[in-house]
């Protein structure tokens, strides 16, 4: 028997069987190279300019003898801005070991960064993710801070009613989130380059609501730092279990189990 909760955190009826999803085999081999493809798939491609390092007058005189030759001078024959150029004269350029010159493996536009993914085995990674939301040691195994004896999965009978952040809030403190909310809103600085590339913080990933026809008011729903809603429809290997670590904590409406089951959602 799985408990059906209120938004109120009340226990409203309970249900005696999950959709056969729940019931696959876990497999985190699978649920990895689903979230490797969803992952390669969104990268943008970029590469340097092509003539990058190019724009010099250096050349290389390595005729033997004449205007600008190196001949007995002890200077390796590398391109070098020409002689009577002023101060940069004799300055090295163009080539890959030289001061602003090119680079010898620059990244290029026309890499392919993309991964394919077989069909069958995308719909089996998100039924195996599925099934591991009603597994404990796996939700906990991510980090999430719920109570150990708590029953998984977390479902609610509908979450069209909530309409503000602050019933949102008050929702998921009253079945026993309290501290997850608490800890999603930790912010931290990045260590390393990234803080000057437009990614400077890093932040925790929380619960993730799982709606389905039921008129929800999503911005409202994912209004919170770190807590995303999603309808059922819509599910993939990263939304239930982001960067492969484990299983993500869900909370499931009845509607979703629903569809889940009637559109036999994933096979």
């Amino acid at each position: 028997m799985y408990n059906v909760l209120t938004t109120k955190g009340t226990k409203a009826k309970a249900i005696e069987s999950l959709p056969k999803q729940f019931s696959e085999s876990i497999r985190s081999d699978l649920i990895k190279r689903a979230v490797a493809a969803i992952e390669a798939n969104n990268r943008q491609p970029y590469g340097a300019n092509p003539r990058a390092g190019f724009h010099s007058s250096a050349d290389y005189r390595g005729r033997r003898r004449g205007y600008g030759c190196w001949i007995n001078k002890g200077m390796h024959r590398t391109k070098r801005i020409r002689i009577g150029s002023g101060g940069l004269a004799g300055t090295v350029r163009i080539v890959p070991h030289s001061v602003k010159g090119r680079k010898a493996h620059p990244p290029k536009a026309q890499k392919v960064w993309s991964k394919k993914l077989n069909n069958n085995e995308r719909k089996k990674a998100i039924r195996s993710a599925i099934a591991g939301t009603k597994e404990i040691q796996y939700v906990l195994g991510r980090g999430h801070i719920i109570d150990e004896k708590m029953q998984l999965p977390l479902i609610v009978d509908t979450l069209e009613n909530i309409r503000k952040t602050k019933e949102l809030n008050d929702f998921l403190s009253s079945i026993g989130l309290e501290n997850e909310v608490q800890k999603v809103k930790i912010k931290k600085v990045r260590a390393g380059r990234g803080k000057m590339r437009g990614r400077k913080y890093k932040t925790k990933t929380g619960p993730l609501l799982i709606y389905g026809d039921e008129k929800t008011d999503a911005k409202t729903l994912n209004s919170l730092q770190g807590i995303e809603a999603v309808n059922v429809r819509n599910l993939n290997a990263k939304l239930l279990s982001p960067g492969a670590h484990n299983i993500r904590l869900c909370i499931w409406s009845q509607n979703a189990l629903k569809i889940l089951e009637e559109e036999e959602l994933f096979y």
